[in-house]
C-alpha cells in the first residue's frame, strides 16, 4: 500500500505525528507536519533536525492536490477540516500505528482494552526482555511506534492500542493480540454508541492468520459473546478466566495460575506469589503470561518476572506512608470502570479524592465498594454535582477542593491510622490540570510536603 505514496500530510505534532514524520523523511517521502496549535519546542527541534517541513495553526493554504495520504494522530476525529478535506477528495486517512507498519519488519504483540492496557503492556514487555528479547514497548503508552521503526532494530514491539488508532488501522497486522476488557468509555466519539466503541476494539484482530493468537477475557460478557457469534476464525484462541476452569488458555485452580498452551498443561504460579495484587492485575498478568507461553518462554522466567514487574507510574502507585495512612496515585483512573478496579483492591477504610472532567459516568456501578469501602469523599474538580448526586447520601464526610494540594491536606485531615487514602479521579484531568500525568505528580508533591 505505501509503495503508491510519495506526499505524506501528518496532522498533529506530538510524539506520534512527529515520530511518523521523522519515519517519512527517512524513507525518502514528501512529509509535511501541521498542527492546530503552536507547535512545542522539543516537537520543533526534532523535525529541523531531521528537515521536516511544517506549519502550525494557519496551514490548510500550504495543502495541495498533489498529497497522497493524511497521517492523522489519535483523538481528532471525522468532524477536523483537514480530515473533512481528504475524506471530500477520497483519500486515505491512516493512523500513525498503521504507517508505521509498513515500514517494520519486528514482531508486534498489541494490547487494547478499556482499562489495564498500560499495565499488561509493561508486564509482556519486562517478561520478554527477561527471555532475552530485544523489546520495545509503544503505541499509546506514551512512545512512538513510527519513530521507534525509523531509528532503532528489534525483536518484538508491544503496541498499547486505543480506540482512536484502531479506527483508522486497515492493513496492520498483529502477531499475538490482548483484548482485556470493554466496558463504556470516550463515548463522545462514538455518539454515545457502545456498538461501535465495541467493533473498534476489536479491528485488533483484523488480518491476522491461523499463526497468530488472541488471547481475551472469558469473563467479559461484550467480548465473550463477540467471539461465540464469529462463524470461524482463522487465528488461534486463548481464553483467560479468573472464575471458570478452561481447557485451553489459563484459568485459577485452588489460588494457582494454571495455563494450557497446544495442549500443554502448565502450573505457573500462586496467586499471592504476584507482584501486583487485586482482580484486575490478577487478569493482566495472567494474559501476560499466556502471552509469553505462546512464545514459548519457559515458566520459570514467566513466574519471576510477574513476581517483582513493578506497575506504571499513576496506576494504584504506592506514594507514601504517613503516620499510619497510606496515599496512593491512581490518577491514570480516568473512567469509571478503571475507578472500579482500584476501590476493588482497596483492602483497608478509604478516603476517596474522585472529579475532574465528567466523560457520561455512570456511578451506579460504583455504588456497591463505595458504600463498603469509602469512609470520605474529596471531589478534585469544577464541577461536582453529579458526584454530589451519586454518593452524598452514601458517604457522610464530603468535601471539596480546588486544587491537588487542597485535595490531600483535607484528606490527611479526615484520615486515621491504617486508612488509605486514594486518588482515583474516574475523570479527564483537563479542568484543574495540564493532563493524568500532571494531577498525579501535584498529588504526589502534596504527599511529600506533609
Amino acid at each position: 500500500m505505501i509503495k503508491n505514496f510519495q506526499n505524506i500530510v501528518v496532522l498533529g505534532a506530538g510524539k506520534s505525528g512527529v515520530g511518523a514524520a521523522v519515519l517519512a523523511k527517512k524513507n525518502n517521502l514528501n512529509v509535511l507536519v501541521c498542527d492546530d496549535s503552536n507547535i512545542s519546542k522539543e516537537s520543533t527541534n526534532t523535525l529541523r533536525e531531521f528537515g521536516v517541513e511544517y506549519y502550525q495553526v494557519d496551514y490548510m493554504p500550504f495543502i495541495s492536490s498533489v498529497q497522497d495520504v493524511l497521517v492523522v494522530s489519535p483523538g481528532i476525529d471525522n468532524d477536523h477540516q483537514l480530515v473533512k478535506y481528504f475524506i471530500k477528495s477520497s483519500k486515505p486517512i491512516i493512523s500513525e500505528i498503521e504507517f508505521a507498519s509498513y515500514f517494520c519488519n519486528a514482531k508486534k504483540i498489541c494490547i487494547t482494552g478499556t482499562n489495564g492496557k498500560t499495565t499488561t503492556t509493561l508486564m509482556v514487555t519486562y517478561l520478554l526482555e527477561n527471555a532475552g528479547y530485544n523489546v520495545k514497548a509503544v503505541g499509546n503508552i506514551g512512545q512512538s511506534y513510527a519513530m521507534s521503526v525509523a531509528l532503532e532494530n528489534v525483536d518484538y514491539y508491544v503496541i498499547e492500542l486505543s480506540s482512536f488508532q484502531l479506527d483508522r488501522m486497515y492493513d496492520f497486522k498483529s502477531d499475538i493480540s490482548i483484548i482485556l476488557n470493554i466496558s463504556p468509555d470516550h463515548l463522545d466519539r462514538y455518539q454515545q454508541d457502545f456498538t461501535k466503541y465495541s467493533k473498534s476494539k476489536f479491528r485488533i484482530c483484523q488480518n491476522m492468520t491461523k499463526s497468530d493468537c488472541l488471547i481475551y477475557n472469558h469473563d467479559d460478557k461484550v467480548i465473550s459473546e463477540w467471539i461465540m457469534s464469529q462463524d470461524e476464525v482463522s487465528y488461534k484462541l486463548a481464553p483467560v478466566s479468573i472464575n471458570e476452569k478452561l481447557l485451553k488458555g489459563s484459568w485459577l485452580e485452588k489460588e494457582q495460575i494454571k495455563i494450557s498452551i497446544n495442549n500443554k498443561k502448565q502450573t505457573i504460579m500462586s496467586i499471592h506469589q504476584l507482584a501486583q495484587q487485586g482482580k484486575h492485575n490478577l487478569f493482566n498478568s495472567m494474559a501476560a503470561g499466556v502471552a509469553a507461553r505462546v512464545l514459548d518462554i519457559r515458566k520459570e522466567i514467566i513466574r519471576d518476572s510477574l513476581a517483582d514487574f513493578q506497575n506504571v507510574e499513576h496506576r494504584l502507585e504506592d506514594v507514601a506512608k504517613i503516620h499510619g495512612i497510606n496515599f496512593i496515585n491512581d490518577s491514570k483512573a480516568t473512567n469509571v470502570n478503571s475507578t472500579w478496579y482500584a476501590l476493588e483492591s482497596m483492602q483497608q477504610p478509604t478516603i476517596w479524592i474522585v472529579g475532574g472532567i465528567d466523560k457520561g459516568n455512570d456511578y451506579s456501578i460504583l455504588e456497591g465498594l463505595v458504600k463498603q469501602k469509602v469512609l470520605g469523599i474529596v471531589c478534585l474538580g469544577k464541577d461536582n454535582s453529579k458526584i454530589k448526586e451519586a454518593f452524598g447520601s452514601i458517604v457522610d464526610s464530603f468535601y471539596e477542593a480546588e486544587s491537588a494540594d487542597q485535595a490531600v491536606q483535607i484528606s490527611y485531615r479526615i484520615a486515621k491510622k491504617g486508612f488509605n487514602v486514594l486518588l482515583s479521579p474516574a475523570c479527564s484531568s483537563f479542568d484543574l490540570f495540564k493532563n493524568y500525568e500532571d494531577r498525579g505528580h501535584q498529588f504526589k508533591n502534596a504527599v511529600r510536603t506533609l
